[in-house]
């Protein structure tokens, strides 16, 4: 009888598609989300154990001057951005994606995050499973649509406008984080 490994019986490894990913030969963009974050990490293989290269959380965003919530869609894509732009850098160019056992569905945030690295310039298969809207779009819309109840709006959005962010303007607030990463470059990521 063959005996499992501890990490597959407790459904927290995968190692099929960890074995195919590490013969790719390439970093490995490792995205992990939360309720409230998503952290994102280069990690490089190595036989006495993972490297952890780079890595970072959207939460670090709010030192950019974004104010809306660290697990959205466009909060994912733009650590996705952020963590490109480092492994640029660095001269990691190309790399492949590592969702892990993570339930995934086409055009989640775990994809806005992959396909903020694309964008940023590195190499990586992002598939047919894009988002639709990375800018926050989505959320402005239901923000519009709810501004007419006033108790429900105040509930859903009452950390965005804590944080004197109006969700009806987060594209807006989308695109000044994304050109502060632009304009700043690497030096202050």
């Amino acid at each position: 009888m063959q005996r499992h490994f501890l990490r597959r019986i407790q459904k927290r490894t995968d190692y099929k598609q960890r074995l195919g990913l590490l013969k790719s030969g390439l970093h490995r963009i490792v995205i992990r989300k939360s309720i409230n974050d998503i952290r994102v990490q280069v990690v490089q293989y190595d036989r006495k154990g993972d490297i952890t290269r780079l890595e970072d959380k959207a939460s670090s965003l709010k030192k950019l001057g974004w104010k809306g919530h660290c697990a959205n869609m466009p909060a994912a894509y733009l650590i996705g951005y952020k963590i490109g732009k480092k492994m640029l850098a660095s001269g990691i160019k190309q790399a492949v994606a590592d969702l892990g056992l993570q339930t995934t569905t086409k055009g989640n945030s775990l994809f806005a995050a992959i396909k903020g690295v694309k964008d940023a310039g590195v190499d990586i298969n992002l598939g047919d499973s894009a988002p639709i809207d990375i800018s926050g779009k989505h959320i402005a819309e239901y923000a519009r649509h709810l501004k007419s109840e006033k108790e429900k709006y105040q509930r859903q959005f009452s950390a965005y406008l804590k944080n004197g962010l109006d969700p009806e303007n987060i594209e807006e607030h989308f695109k000044m984080v994304k050109e502060k990463l632009d304009r700043d470059g690497t030096s202050s990521i």
